[in-house]
């Protein structure tokens, strides 16, 4: 390696709620040359960072620019609304919607949902942050609905929260540039997707050109189909095949029938 070139490295992006610690272990384990740099940026500049060129893949909440990142989805979150542990909601297992009409619900700048505004009654003023929105939570401003990983995210002792079964959801995924799938993110690919280190799926090594070309043989390919061949039937390669088939089949030629005697006549 010359002075001018940089040792290799993987720069992953994530957003407020994902854990990528299982697979950065796996990456640690499989690529110990390669460091793994993880980058935490709010879900909506997560696109910016990636285009950027700021990290390499990133996990991100749906939905994506299809048309200049690829992305695969990894899993849809439960929605949850989070109240005061006195709340009256606290009573049931899971709400609907309706449960929360009459209630104040928060709506954050950086709320990840697609909605113009939350169901209920408008808060005053929406909140900078999500964390700014659980502090008025606990302060009995309001409610806050937002995807389960956030609400455990920034938990308080005095909150707590309940699935609300009819609400929006928000869906994970491993995404990065189309034009930017490097060797790095195919390996990165492959641990999200639980493929094993010899999966075949797996970046492959190429083949020798001289081996490719038509007209070719592959020797070691002969060879060892020759040996299986040889194998499988019994026979040994070192000898030729006419005298291994007859000490196989019977060791001497049959001799020929004798002919009987004439008969005489009387």
């Amino acid at each position: 390696m010359t002075g001018s070139e940089e040792s290799p490295s993987f720069r992953l992006a994530y957003v407020p709620g994902v854990t990528p610690a299982k697979w950065v272990r796996i990456w640690n384990e499989r690529l110990p040359g390669v460091p793994l740099t993880l980058v935490q940026v709010p879900a909506a500049e997560a696109p910016g960072v990636l285009r950027a060129g700021e990290a390499d893949a990133g996990f991100v909440r749906l939905p994506v620019d299809r048309t200049y990142f690829s992305a695969i989805p990894l899993y849809t979150e439960t929605t949850v609304v989070v109240v005061p542990k006195d709340h009256l909601i606290t009573a049931a297992e899971e709400v609907t919607l309706a449960d929360l009409a009459d209630e104040v619900l928060l709506h954050p700048l950086d709320d990840v949902f697609d909605w113009e505004a939350p169901p209920g009654e408008p808060a005053f003023e929406r909140p900078a942050t999500t964390p700014d929105a659980i502090e008025l939570v606990a302060a009995n401003i309001g409610l806050l609905v937002v995807p389960q990983s956030l609400a455990r995210l920034y938990h308080r002792r005095d909150l707590t929260y309940r699935p609300v079964v009819d609400a929006p959801q928000s869906s994970i995924a491993l995404s990065w540039p189309e034009e930017a799938t490097t060797d790095l993110v195919e390996d990165f690919i492959g641990i999200v997707r639980g493929r094993t280190v010899n999966s075949t799926r797996g970046r492959t090594t190429a083949r020798p050109a001289a081996d490719a070309r038509p007209g070719r043989s592959d020797r070691s390919g002969t060879q060892q189909n020759g040996k299986s061949a040889a194998k499988s039937s019994g026979k040994s390669s070192g000898k030729p095949a006419g005298r291994t088939s007859g000490a196989r089949t019977g060791g001497r030629p049959a001799k020929p029938a004798k002919r009987g005697k004439p008969r005489r006549r009387s």
